[in-house]
């Protein structure tokens, strides 16, 4: 990577963060407040103000991790989460007319997953998964050492395949604990912490529907690592036993032994990802 300064930025459901990244290191963190049910043209400028606080003579480009739909090649975002007024914004024109520099946009989960393999856990691999799981599951894809986001941005969204008499999401996000048993999903964290049976026979069996699920992303995209980020990979340790049981019924014995599977440990993944959005273009 050549030493340049890119704006990465991660747009949240209440909070926009971003930072100078310069190839391995990254600026303090600046972060501004979301007006979520403002109009389009009031959140815009929260964007504005966050970039203006970071935008320097030297900044090649502006990368922002978006949690909605996104026309890659246009940088159009559509319904985006958590923010109604944002049905259609032509993100990327619009910062490219007021910053005069490149911006690039895609989703949040791609951001995940470029983050990692340019930054994090990922280095020196060729084709991995980021997947995010927290209330719901994301993830990216890298192809051949490149994003590959799909034709409308939506490969990766394995949580949205039909699983049982639901999807996978329903069953291996951290909403499963409240989908299946009505219970709060903090709560059983900290339950299965203090050793408390349930909680912990819980949490194997939502690593028996993880399972399930990588062995679908495996039998669909045979990556060599799976990069395991969000809320609910803090708790690994308590689901990876069953989970790896399921993988092992994998039907290719050496795509088990080859495949890895760690957990994240990039801070500000998001940011570093949305600032790699510019290299993975110049690919």
């Amino acid at each position: 990577m050549v030493s340049e300064k890119i704006i990465g930025i991660d747009l949240g459901a209440t909070n926009i963060r971003g930072a100078v990244v310069d190839n391995e290191a990254i600026s303090a963190i600046t972060s501004r407040r979301i007006h979520t049910k403002g109009t389009e043209e009031e959140v815009l400028e929260d964007v504005y103000s966050l970039v203006d606080a970071l935008i320097k003579d030297e900044v090649k480009a502006i990368g922002i991790g978006v949690p909605s739909v996104v026309d890659v090649k246009k940088g159009i975002v559509y319904d985006v989460v958590h923010i109604p007024s944002w049905k259609e914004v032509h993100l990327k024109e619009l910062l490219e007319n007021r910053y005069h520099i490149p911006a690039f946009v895609n989703n949040d989960a791609n951001c995940f997953a470029l983050g990692e393999y340019y930054f994090g856990k990922g280095k020196g691999v060729d084709n991995m998964i980021g997947l995010t799981i927290g209330t719901g599951v994301g993830a990216g894809i890298i192809v051949n050492k490149q994003l590959y986001a799909g034709a409308n941005c939506g490969a990766g969204e394995f949580g949205m395949v039909d699983y049982l008499d639901q999807n996978y999401e329903y069953y291996c996000s951290g909403s499963f604990f409240q989908n299946v048993y009505g219970l709060n999903g903090e709560q059983v964290f900290k339950d299965a912490q203090k050793g408390d049976a349930h909680a912990l026979k819980l949490y194997c069996e939502m690593g028996t529907h993880l399972g399930n699920a990588i062995k679908m992303i495996m039998y669909t995209c045979d990556p060599e690592l799976i990069i395991l980020g969000g809320s609910v990979s803090l708790a690994f340790d308590l689901f990876q036993e069953t989970m790896w049981q399921r993988i092992k019924t994998f039907a290719f014995t050496k795509s088990i032994d080859r495949l890895q599977i760690k957990t994240s440990e990039l801070e500000n993944a998001g940011i570093f990802g949305a600032a790699a959005l510019y290299y993975d273009a110049a690919k």
